[in-house]
This record gives C-alpha cells, sequence and structure tokens, in this order.
C-alpha cells in the first residue's frame, strides 16, 4: 500500500498587538492561515480573536509582554509549533501620550529588538516581517555614532546608548528615538534574516486614525499634529486598513527583492515637516 503525503504545514501569520492597526493586518492577511494574535492585555485578546473567529479566520490569541524577552521567545515557539511562520507583523506599541519615558523605551525600542531577534531564530526560507515603525523616525536628529548603536548593539545594551540616555523623562523624545531605533534595527537586520531566505522592512505610518492617534490628538500636542495632518500632502489622517495594505504588499510577491528598507506611509507628513513647516 502507498504511503500517504501529510500535506504541507499550515501557514502562520503571527500579529503583535490587538490595536486598530493590528487588527486591520490579521483581516487583511489572515484568510487561509492560523492567525496568531499577541497582546498584553488579555480582555483586548479575548475581544478581537473571538471577533476574527466569528468572521470565519483561525485565530488565538497568545498573551504576550513584548518588553520582556522570554515572553516573546515563547510566542516564538508557539508559532514554530503551530505550522510554517509565514509572516510576523509587529504592531505592538504606545505612544507619548499613553506611556512614560520608562515605558515607550521598553515596549517599542527593546519590545521591537525582542521581536526581531526572536522571530529571527524560527524564520524558515520565505518567512517575511514586517515592523511597524513611525513617520516619527524620519524626521529624528540623531549622530552617526548614536545610529550605529541603535541599530547594531544587543538588545540588553540598547538602554545604555548616549541618545536613549539622553531621553531622559520626555515621553515624546523617547517616542522619536525608538521608532527611529525601529527602523534602523530592521536595516541591520536584513543580512541574518536573508542567510535565513527570509526578508524583513518596516513600516512608517504617519498619523492615522486608531484609538492611539486619538488619545495623542486630545493631548496636549494635538492642535499641533491636526494642523500638520491638514497642512501636508493628502491633507487626512490614513486609515489602519491603508496601513494594512503597505504591509500586505511587503510580505507578498511582488515585494521578493525588498528587504532591510522602509516604507513611509503618510501622506506627505514627513516631507510637509522637513521642507514646509516655519515653526
Amino acid at each position: 500500500m502507498a504511503q500517504q503525503r501529510s500535506g504541507p504545514a499550515r501557514e502562520v501569520v503571527v500579529v503583535t498587538g490587538a490595536g486598530g492597526m493590528g487588527v486591520a493586518v490579521a483581516r487583511r492577511i489572515g484568510s487561509g492561515r492560523t492567525v496568531l494574535l499577541a497582546d498584553a492585555s488579555r480582555g483586548q485578546l479575548d475581544h478581537v480573536v473571538g471577533a476574527l473567529n466569528d468572521e470565519g479566520y483561525t485565530a488565538r490569541g497568545v498573551l504576550t509582554d513584548v518588553s520582556d524577552r522570554r515572553s516573546v521567545d515563547a510566542l516564538a515557539a508557539e508559532a514554530a509549533d503551530a505550522g510554517r511562520p509565514a509572516v510576523v507583523v509587529h504592531t505592538a506599541g504606545v505612544s507619548a501620550v499613553q506611556a512614560t519615558a520608562e515605558t515607550i523605551l521598553a515596549v517599542n525600542l527593546l519590545g521591537t529588538a525582542h521581536v526581531i531577534d526572536a522571530f529571527e531564530g524560527v524564520a524558515e526560507p520565505g518567512t517575511a516581517m514586517v515592523c511597524v515603525s513611525s513617520m516619527a523616525g524620519h524626521v529624528a536628529s540623531l549622530g552617526p555614532e548614536d545610529e550605529t548603536a541603535l541599530a547594531t548593539a544587543p538588545a540588553a545594551e540598547l538602554l545604555d546608548i548616549g541618545a536613549v540616555k539622553a531621553v531622559g523623562d520626555s515621553a515624546a523624545r523617547a517616542y522619536v528615538v525608538s521608532k527611529r531605533a525601529n527602523q534602523l534595527r530592521v536595516e541591520a537586520a536584513a543580512l541574518a534574516w536573508s542567510r535565513r531566505g527570509a526578508r524583513i522592512n518596516s513600516v512608517s505610518p504617519g498619523v492615522v486614525a486608531t484609538a492611539m492617534a486619538k488619545a495623542e490628538a486630545d493631548g496636549p500636542s494635538g492642535t499641533r499634529m491636526l494642523a500638520m495632518v491638514e497642512a501636508s500632502g493628502a491633507g487626512r489622517t490614513g486609515t489602519p486598513a491603508e496601513i494594512a495594505d503597505a504591509v500586505a504588499f511587503l510580505i507578498g510577491p511582488e515585494a521578493r527583492y525588498i528587504t532591510g528598507t522602509d516604507l513611509l506611509v503618510d501622506g506627505g507628513q514627513a516631507a510637509w515637516m522637513r521642507h514646509h513647516r516655519t515653526a
């Protein structure tokens, strides 16, 4: 009797962050795949995973603290056990109005480094990762020595870099530095990922209509932020679906020759800040 062949391993999509962007990404690329949605909030996870399963997706939640390397390693191991890790999209993060400088550095800076490093260990040929950074990273002003350190220092040493220490208690500065670091970590990681037959890129959204952006708009810098949106390029906020479309491009076959780079999806906001802002 001929031996039956087992079918190919089911593709696994890992999405960190169960907020607006993470949910939009899961819906955009999760059909026909196992979706592992990771977040630090059990309540948010249960709500979103329930909704996705009701819509016909195969989804499950994994309680994860990205600032804790052991927690991220456990997520990567679960993804590898669930099938073939095809896609990893890292959207988890906090904004300057939501958190202290210390928390921003722990989640946005260390968290991204942890996710990149942990999933490099389970990446296979064809695996694609996208980290969600921010337009803010494109307007950061850091010296070459700090940029090199942010790109290549072991995660355990990131908080000792001069530019990170200089943040002090400024949540806004912590956000800018962490998001520039996200872009740099992706660039530096591309070689190791390529050697595994995998790709890694980042997406830098501008102001996108999410709960995080609403909190920023209601905060002390909200008036300035909204004025920038109105004055620049598209003259509007983006939508989570537009970011999900950019992610879908970067993980798809049309982007096979793209790795180690950042895709700015901001309606012209960074360009306005560089060339047209007067104050």
